[in-house]
């Protein structure tokens, strides 16, 4: 089961944009782990792009791939950083709070 997924809220623990929060917009996968996630808004970069006949390029600002082990998950409910642990029950698996107890859904 996936720890961070597409729509979580996180924060940045290491790096140049340490504090930041963000939306994850997509999870990078490696050998069916996840190693790398897109958040909108953090560890932006600047590219250059020549202009064609559609489009009249310029510089595009664009997120670039953090490491998931600089992130930690929000909780939506205590609105904390936390980890996360797995109930399984007769429903599923639900990813729970740590810190107060609430189903992340």
């Amino acid at each position: 089961m996936l720890e961070i997924k597409k729509k979580d809220q996180i924060i940045v623990l290491s790096g140049k944009d340490k504090g930041k929060n963000g939306e994850v917009i997509k999870v990078l996968r490696k050998d069916d782990k996840v190693s790398k996630i897109l958040v909108r808004g953090i560890n932006m970069a600047s590219k250059h792009k020549k202009p064609t006949r559609n489009d009249p390029g310029g510089i595009v600002k664009k997120e670039l791939p953090i490491d998931v082990s600089k992130v930690m998950l929000v909780c939506p409910g205590c609105s904390k950083p936390t980890r996360i642990k797995v109930n399984i029950t007769e429903g599923g698996k639900f990813r729970v709070c740590k810190k107060c107890g609430q189903t992340i859904v």
